[in-house]
């Protein structure tokens, strides 16, 4: 009888080993599954972040070329302006204000136009000044807009 409750004492533990080791089985078949699971999110996710960082990329990119192009015009500009100024294709002038009462000669009215107000003309090299001053203004002003264009595509 004693032989017989040790038979049934070694079934019972020998089922519950089996039940035991086909739970772990199925466990582990879970856990696996959950863990390529979230192993694929994690890089769908990862790729959906590069795909942005390289649409980001790629559109600094264009958005520099674009301020770049900008630049490059605005001094060939300003270039082509010293240039004329210097030939003396164009000059600078400014109005006169009439009411200054800073008389002006008459030679230096703007000739041909009757109810022109009266224009001085600047000396080339004050001239010259000017234009530089003002491509400085331009440039700084392209580089301003670039470095704004920059902030609202990263803040994106």
């Amino acid at each position: 009888m004693r032989v017989l409750s040790v038979c049934r004492l070694i079934g019972v533990c020998l089922l519950m080993a089996a039940v035991w080791q086909v739970q772990a089985w199925r466990y582990g078949g879970r856990i696996e599954r959950l863990s390529a699971t979230q192993a694929q999110a994690a890089l769908h996710q990862q790729q959906a972040e590069q795909d942005k960082r390289l649409a980001l990329e790629q559109q600094l990119n264009a958005s520099d070329q674009q301020h770049v192009r900008e630049l490059s015009d605005a001094q060939r500009h300003q270039a082509v302006l010293r240039d004329r100024l210097a030939t003396a294709d164009v000059r600078l002038s400014v109005l006169l204000d009439a009411s200054s009462g800073c008389p002006m000669p008459a030679a230096t009215a703007a000739g041909g136009v009757v109810h022109a107000a009266p224009r001085a003309r600047l000396d080339p090299a004050h001239a010259q000044r000017i234009i530089g001053i003002t491509d400085d203004g331009d440039s700084a002003l392209i580089a301003l807009r670039a470095c704004q264009a920059y902030v609202r595509a990263v803040a994106r």
